[in-house]
């Protein structure tokens, strides 16, 4: 893919959307894939800034690869401190999820090797450190099957995140009210020194932020970041795509912000044809909500006339955007604000696309065996947050059976959305406040405030699985327990 940039000189950015397009076939098939968690540098408005980042042998940030093939991959850890990387969406085994409390943590300068089959679709990987994933240890993991392979259609990653020139601890900190917790065995940082300190004003959200929305309940945005990036660039500099002229897109969008949920706008009619990985029926449409730690596929067919299409990723409750521009050879490129004239609407309570969602292949017909509530509390003031009215360090761990079919219902007790993640399992979301439906496959599902979601699943490995929310402070605090699965 060609990039229009003045910033070509930046190589740690200037490599994601390449080192992605590399073809697991042209690599060599024997050999293990590297990875390395490290720092890089990137630009956000016009400041230089130190973060993270899981980086490729080609440079780049992340790794595609096709599934007729292991994942077999060398994770180096350069950091100077410890670190976990979970693969988030994918099914290791247990021992190989990346998790503080199961798995041994990745010490600086130690290598490990990972070793599982991949299952197909778009996934991203991340620390399960909240610093580290405040800090931008993320990327994107695309395992490509042999239809995608076969397709006539071009990929586009659009990999989302929220920035703070501040440090992850600092950010955490305001967050949480010094609040937080760690769910390891000693508290695991970002590195010393990292660069987050020009200009940073951050700060707690409030419910003035909804510009207009005062009459709906919900808490949004527990704090404003500095920048929202895509593909680890803001808007007024975003990354430029080249495409061909009346083309088809397959836009694989990832959204690893910390704490944003966001609309994407497609600037065309598209459709929505997977989420979390798992293909669902088409879903039409030009404006599609993403939760943290969510994933959409959307195909787009590109305007015949040439001219530059902006994809934007629009803060929910907020003003803020960012995006990424597809441009055919000698289009115009448009020059685009980071700030929308008026504060776009909330995702967090918005369940209508999560309602229209079908499975393309729904989980096979069988007696519920284990049915539990889940309940999900806790409040800004004090900031703390809880499954069943506990937190991580007084748990009492989800119980089930391997092999048996399980149904959570997500009750939301408290006034903010949580996008529940699971790991180790795919579910089929079933019901929405009440709505019984066949709906779609998930890893992550957002569960709107004082609102509830079931979700279906069968039990799969003995093992403690980790069950929490992907917003970084709320699972900061105490919002995660474990699914015990025994035998």
């Amino acid at each position: 893919m060609t990039r229009f940039s003045r910033r070509g000189f930046m190589a740690a950015s200037a490599a994601m959307a390449a080192s992605l397009a590399v073809p697991a076939r042209l690599r060599a098939a024997t050999a293990p894939l590297s990875l390395t968690a490290t720092t890089r540098v990137i630009e956000v408005g016009g400041r230089a800034a130190t973060v993270m980042g899981l980086m490729n042998a080609q440079g780049g940030l992340g790794l595609t690869l096709d599934t007729d093939q292991r994942f077999r991959v060398d994770l180096t850890n350069a950091l100077p401190v410890e670190t976990i990387i979970h693969w988030h969406g994918q099914i290791p085994p247990n021992a190989q999820d990346g998790v503080p409390n199961t798995n041994p943590m990745l010490k600086p300068g130690e290598t490990r090797g990972y070793n599982y089959a991949p299952r197909p679709g778009t996934f991203w990987m991340h620390s399960h450190l909240p610093e580290q994933e405040i800090g931008l240890l993320a990327a994107p993991l695309i395992l490509r099957s042999a239809e995608d392979l076969r397709a006539d259609r071009q990929e586009v990653v659009m990999f989302l995140h929220d920035f703070a020139f501040r440090s992850p601890e600092e950010v955490l900190a305001e967050v949480t009210g010094g609040m937080a917790m760690d769910h390891g065995s000693m508290n695991h940082g970002a590195p010393a020194g990292m660069d987050h300190s020009a200009m940073g004003h951050g700060s707690m959200g409030t419910m003035g932020e909804m510009s207009g929305m005062a009459d709906m309940a919900m808490d949004l945005n527990d704090f404003n970041f500095d920048a929202y990036l895509a593909n680890d660039r803001t808007l007024d500099d975003p990354e430029v795509i080249a495409v061909e002229p009346g083309g088809r897109i397959r836009l694989r969008v990832i959204n690893g912000a910390s704490m944003t949920a966001f609309w994407v706008d497609t600037g065309t009619p598209a459709r929505l044809v997977a989420v979390d990985g798992e293909p669902v029926q088409p879903l039409s449409g030009d404006r599609f909500s993403i939760a943290p730690a969510q994933r959409l596929d959307i195909e787009i067919n590109l305007p015949a006339d040439g001219a530059a299409l902006p994809i934007l990723a629009l803060r929910e409750g907020a003003r803020e955007r960012t995006g990424i521009v597809l441009a055919p050879k000698g289009a115009a490129i448009p020059r685009m604000a980071t700030l929308s004239d008026e504060a776009h609407p909330p995702v967090s309570g918005d369940m209508r696309q999560e309602l229209a969602l079908r499975a393309v292949t729904s989980l096979p017909e069988r007696p519920v065996q284990n049915r539990q509530m889940v309940m999900l509390g806790g409040a800004m003031q004090p900031y703390v947050w809880t499954i069943n009215d506990q937190t991580w360090d007084n748990r009492t761990p989800v119980a089930a059976k391997n092999g048996e079919r399980v149904e959570l219902m997500f009750h939301n007790m408290s006034m903010m959305a949580h996008p529940m993640h699971l790991h180790g399992h795919v579910f089929q979301v079933v019901e929405v406040n009440g709505t019984r439906f066949a709906g779609a496959l998930r890893d992550t599902v957002h569960v709107p405030a004082m609102g509830s979601v079931t979700i279906a699943f069968d039990a799969g490995e003995v093992a403690p699985w980790m069950l929490h929310c992907h917003h970084m402070g709320h699972l900061a605090t105490g919002m995660m327990t474990e699914l015990a699965v025994s035998a």
